[in-house]
């Protein structure tokens, strides 16, 4: 028997939200728990949780991640040929990081632009992929400022091995590159600097202060008893530090002289006082040439040179030239002159 419902009578939605509501009064929910029951997140693992099979280290690095291009490099280099210390273990004493290691850490720090060896100990301890490309390895920051000071002729040589891995790979354009440099200063302060003009000028200002000086107590020697006996040797004093600071700088002067650019700085004998970009300002440092392939912003060369800005770039094209660039001369001078293709961001 069909039971007929006027719908104007019965209204069964209606029904069903306020027993959905009676319900929620009921189990007394808070407010905002209904309301978070409503939203939806991105949930992560519970760090308590436990796992049948762990996961794998090496799942945490992606195929495609440099640092698998660092670690296949590093471990085909040659490194006792190449002069790295400590390839060769000792029979006695605590065991050393094999320099392999060691070297991993100082280009990934390179490639990712960590430089200070303190930062690099605390990557090797919560970076993964240093974890990874170490083997979980942590030296502290002295072993790594260590190697990099005992081995930078090393160092050096894993640059030309990259270089020519590069063009093996043909990565390289031919003879097209950019060479660009840039200053950085050195731990000289500039007083303890000096060039012919600042040597004239220091002696000079001497002179006058001793000159002042004198003045000073010949117009003593006229009042006589009226001028403090205190302030008379006060000046005699002053002239008498002046007349030995002259004689150590014409000492300086000496050996300056002796040099061939007329230049000599005393804490960093091969830093040189270069001009900047603002005006009457200079820093005592050294100029950072590098050649950058055009093609695929590989670096081709580079130098650490205390010439000016705008000195030509002999040493970088010489060594772009030296098994680098096909067809070039092996002199710096004329490399400079037949690298047509090169292209000068200074000028």
């Amino acid at each position: 028997m069909m039971v007929y419902r006027n719908p104007r009578i019965c209204s069964w939605p209606r029904l069903c939200e306020k027993a959905v509501f009676a319900v929620i009064r009921a189990i007394r929910i808070p407010l905002r728990f209904a309301g978070h029951l409503m939203k939806r997140f991105v949930e992560g693992l519970d760090r308590g949780q436990s796992t049948l099979l762990p996961a794998s280290l090496d799942d945490y690095v992606t195929e495609d991640n440099p640092v698998r291009a660092v670690d296949v490099f590093v471990d085909g280099l040659d490194l006792d040929k190449l002069g790295f210390a400590g390839v060769q273990p000792l029979d006695t004493s605590r065991p050393s990081y094999h320099p392999g290691v060691m070297l991993k850490i100082y280009i990934y720090g390179y490639l990712n632009r960590v430089l200070s060896s303190r930062r690099l100990e605390r990557e090797c301890q919560r970076n993964v992929e240093m974890i990874w490309l170490t083997g979980q390895l942590a030296p502290d920051f002295k072993t790594i400022a260590d190697f990099r000071k005992d081995n930078g002729k090393a160092i050096r040589e894993v640059c030309r091995e990259f270089v020519a891995l590069c063009r093996k790979l043909d990565l390289f354009s031919a003879a097209s590159v950019a060479i660009d440099g840039s200053k950085f200063k050195a731990v000289n302060a500039r007083d303890k600097n000096f060039t012919e003009a600042k040597m004239k000028r220091r002696l000079e200002r001497i002179d006058e202060s001793i000159a002042r000086y004198l003045s000073q107590l010949e117009t003593a020697d006229r009042h006589g008893d009226a001028v403090p006996e205190a302030k008379v040797a006060r000046l005699k004093g002053k002239i008498e530090k002046l007349k030995e600071e002259t004689a150590r700088l014409n000492a300086i002067n000496a050996e300056m002289m002796k040099s061939e650019d007329k230049q000599i700085s005393l804490t960093d004998p091969d830093a040189r006082s270069m001009a900047t970009s603002g005006k009457d300002t200079g820093i005592v440092g050294y100029n950072v040439q590098i050649a950058v392939d055009t093609q695929h912003h590989l670096i081709v060369a580079h130098e650490v040179t205390n010439g000016p800005r705008n000195a030509p770039a002999r040493p970088t094209c010489a060594k772009f030239s030296h098994g680098l660039g096909p067809g070039l001369p092996k002199s710096g001078a004329a490399a400079s002159r037949q690298l047509s293709k090169v292209h000068r961001p200074w000028r």
